[in-house]
């Protein structure tokens, strides 16, 4: 029964008209609904097959290079897995041991980690304004490299986190919504709440409800924004949502009442962010050389923060969900109210009822992550992963 699931997701992959090979994944909305269409497919099928103890080295060798600009555990580990998944070796760029601290160029450090490497992942965030450019400029340099004759390959650059978008979170969100509610189609009309939560750690960055908004938005999802006053998202991400929405059929609207957002939702989605006005601020202090005031700043920050301690999910605010059942969504790590912290974005009894879940929600991204770098890298990516499931080789004997 699992080899014909399979099967049967490798045919549907087969007919998608895609653009992905040789190309990069940088940000959902440049993407068309086929290709958004295709990771999800591809990642479906490597996780049946991982699953299946089938292998999924279609790489004999090769680095995946990663570039971790922020702390990350989740898509840090996601990223080698999905290169370890695939058979290539995850090395990390540490950009203080490297000459990147000497002053070396974007161009130069990307050409010398890619001689042997089929895919760069990238987490800059902290940066408004500069962190998708930085990426650009990656995917610019090594595509110069490649076109030039001095990289035999030409690596796929994948968005592992900027200032505008996560990619690779929120496609794992919306396959783990696909698989909750049994299709992309099942998913039209569904209420989604992406809202505001008190947190009292460090100002957390805008790429996660940006990323939502944007994409829930394609596939006609009624989604609504809600936020206290002043946490307000970078104005691109909110014109991109408002378009996708008006070509779905779906809905978009901001609202700043938590309840409000809440009540019928089928989908609730409590995250903490920044201000924008905070993120542009922390990176003109970075960018100027005055990293020793962004402190003064995240007190700041906090400070606002504290004003709105009752931005919680809770048991009340879920009984105004879908049936008292709406889904609980979170990127992890999340600020439990009596556990990682006094008061946090949420109920320590809600978080327990949806902590398996949101564990297999972060579980997709590894395989997404994996997804993207094969689409990049083959051509008929349906070709490949059916040679495999002909072969069907054990990844683990016994």
């Amino acid at each position: 029964m699992g080899k014909k699931r399979i099967q049967s997701l490798i045919t549907s992959l087969a007919k998608l008209k895609t653009d992905l090979y040789q190309k990069d994944f940088l940000l959902t909305w440049l993407q068309s609904d086929a290709e958004l269409k295709a990771v999800l497919t591809v990642a479906d099928i490597l996780e049946q097959m991982y699953r299946a103890n089938i292998s999924t080295r279609v790489f004999d060798g090769g680095l995946a290079v990663s570039n971790f600009r922020d702390k990350s555990t989740r898509t840090r580990f996601s990223f080698a897995s999905a290169c370890s998944l695939l058979g290539l070796t995850a090395q990390d760029l540490d950009e203080s041991k490297s000459q990147v601290a000497h002053g070396e160029t974007v161009r130069e450090t990307a050409n010398m980690i890619s001689f042997v490497t089929e895919a760069i992942g990238i987490r800059d965030d902290l940066f408004v304004g500069y962190g998708h450019e930085y990426m650009r400029e990656v995917s610019e340099s090594v595509e110069l490299g490649y076109q030039a004759g001095v990289l035999p390959q030409r690596p796929a650059v994948i968005n592992l986190q900027c200032d505008r978008d996560h990619p690779t979170q929120s496609m794992a969100d919306l396959l783990h919504l696909v698989k909750t509610f049994g299709s992309l189609k099942k998913l039209r009309g569904k209420k989604l709440a992406m809202t505001w939560a008190y947190s009292p750690s460090y100002g957390k960055p805008l790429s996660v409800p940006q990323g939502i908004i944007t994409l829930m938005t394609r596939f006609g999802m009624d989604v609504v924004l809600a936020h206290p006053e002043g946490y307000d998202l970078m104005p691109e991400t909110l014109e991109v949502a408002a378009r996708h929405a008006a070509e779905s059929g779906g809905s978009f609207t901001q609202v700043h009442d938590l309840a409000e957002a809440f009540t019928g939702a089928d989908i609730v989605y409590p995250k903490s962010w920044a201000p924008v006005s905070l993120m542009e601020k922390r990176t003109t202090l970075l960018k100027s050389g005055k990293g020793h005031e962004v402190e003064a700043l995240e007190k700041e920050g906090l400070a606002q923060n504290a004003q709105h301690q009752d931005w919680e999910c809770t048991e009340k605010l879920m009984s105004l969900t879908t049936d008292g059942a709406g889904l609980y969504l979170h990127c992890l790590p999340a600020d439990i109210t009596d556990v990682s912290c006094k008061a946090g974005e949420v109920a320590a009894t809600v978080f327990d009822r949806y902590r398996d879940p949101t564990y297999h929600e972060a579980e997709h991204k590894l395989y997404v992550i994996a997804a993207m770098i094969m689409l990049n890298r083959f051509k008929k990516p349906a070709r490949v992963l059916a040679g495999l499931l002909r072969k069907a080789r054990p990844r683990r004997a016994g």
